[in-house]
């Protein structure tokens, strides 16, 4: 537990971001930063640069912006590296991406041609649509992970970083649940050494990160950190780790949506999404084993915010469906089709249609600034282990053992607010407000 107003360590020197998966988020999120750097864009979509945060009472007037609240660390301060089963530098891979237009790409070329990615970890079995030739080898899988942690250790050297963070940004693996290779730190070191088949690359680079104290937040649905042998390396190391799943397009549609429905009493007969996208992470779900992990995560958040056990009558029976297709002329630019049924007064029928015509890439960018800038602050305040006032940010969010997740967005947001007040030793708001009238 960090106590009110706990010590916060400054945000001096640089802040190294390490993106395992220089695609078409990595990529967006790298030009972003060195665009709005250059004065070329505006941060749209970030909490940290863009967010203001309430103080005290609303009769005090005090709303500074999050950045000037909490010390985090400037955009200037940050370098970039990553990992990629391709040898595209950024700026390649983000023509190849389709995301960003031509002439802003060129602006910042300079600054992103020199950024190539460092030979990946990678498994076919966990991603089977994607192959690539810049790839680690290895006997065992310890040895790659040893290879991951002499990466880390050489581009905190090479770039002078005082701090470093890792957040996934690479594709979803196929679906694997916790055995009982996880459930141990020693049960998992004997597994990399055994090449343990229910090891995935993404636990590996997790591990990595971890054993080097680097804070790990994971972008994709896989199971990844999310495991009791990483979640005890995260606490004896003091570091901390997040996830999963950025909540990008239906799923935060969904989020915002299904709480204001469950706020006013109005019953759910069923929910259906189905989404088309034409970029790597469509193909890489087109696959069937990938495409389950991720309907995993996208599946179990209407049943959390609704809570169909204490209103049986309005959640009790209603079907969810997902389905995404992949479809190459589409490219990053995502389409979602939601059809909700609901029914109200005396059961009477109605119907909700969203046609969510969204950018992936442009919505999952800004999380990934935000992520890592948290993620670094968390670790200044001496915070470990899961970080659940996060949850914001991810469709499938990590808790503690046997605690159902929060996703309702608005409940994710009032947490995270509260927890940066909590660590500058503010009083927490309530919106009670019943002072106002005494």
């Amino acid at each position: 537990m960090i106590e009110k107003g706990t010590p916060i360590a400054p945000a001096e020197g640089r802040l190294g971001i390490l993106l395992p998966g220089l695609g078409a988020v990595s990529t967006t999120f790298i030009i972003g930063v060195e665009a709005i750097r250059r004065g070329l864009g505006q941060p749209i979509g970030s909490l940290t640069q863009m967010g203001t945060i309430r103080l005290g009472k609303r009769t005090e007037g005090r709303s500074p912006l999050i950045r000037d609240f909490v010390p985090l660390a400037s955009l200037p301060d940050m370098v970039f590296g990553g990992w990629d089963i391709y040898e595209d530098s950024v700026y390649d891979a983000a023509i190849g991406a389709g995301v960003l237009e031509r002439p802003l790409i060129e602006s910042v070329k300079d600054a992103i041609e020199p950024i190539r990615p460092m030979k990946a970890v990678f498994d076919h079995e966990f991603v089977k649509r994607l192959d690539g030739p810049n790839v680690k080898k290895g006997k065992t899988k310890l040895e790659l992970a040893e290879q991951l942690m002499e990466d880390i250790a050489r581009f905190r050297k090479e770039k002078g970083c005082a701090r470093l963070v890792m957040v996934w940004c690479g594709s979803t693996e196929v679906f694997i649940k916790p055995e009982a290779v996880h459930e141990s730190i020693e049960s998992f070191e004997t597994g990399l050494k055994a090449n343990h088949p229910s090891i995935a690359p993404s636990m590996i680079y997790a591990y990595a990160a971890l054993k080097s104290g680097v804070p790990f937040a994971n972008g994709a649905p896989n199971l990844t950190v999310d495991v009791p042998a990483l979640r005890q390396l995260a606490a004896e190391r003091q570091v901390p780790i997040c996830g999963k799943d950025f909540k990008t397009g239906q799923t935060l549609m969904k989020t915002i949506l299904a709480p204001g429905l469950k706020a006013r009493m109005l019953g759910l007969a069923g929910w259906y999404s189905t989404n088309i996208l034409g970029n790597r992470d469509g193909e890489v779900l087109d696959d069937p084993g990938s495409f389950k992990t991720k309907e995993e995560s996208k599946l179990s958040v209407l049943s959390h915010i609704l809570q169909p056990e204490l209103y049986p009558t309005l959640y009790g029976d209603f079907t969810h469906k997902v389905s995404i297709h992949y479809y190459p002329p589409r490219g990053d630019n995502k389409e979602g089709w939601d059809n909700i049924d609901i029914f109200g007064w005396l059961g009477y029928p109605m119907q909700i249609k969203i046609n969510f015509l969204c950018r992936d890439s442009i919505l999952a960018a800004p999380i990934v600034l935000d992520l890592a800038l948290f993620m670094d602050l968390a670790q200044r305040s001496g915070m470990k282990g899961v970080q659940e006032w996060l949850s914001f940010y991810f469709k499938s969010p990590m808790t503690a053992p046997g605690l159902y997740p929060e996703h309702d967005l608005f409940i994710q947001l009032m947490k995270l607010k509260n927890t940066l007040r909590h660590l500058r030793g503010e009083e927490l708001i309530t919106h009670l407000g019943t002072e106002y009238y005494d």
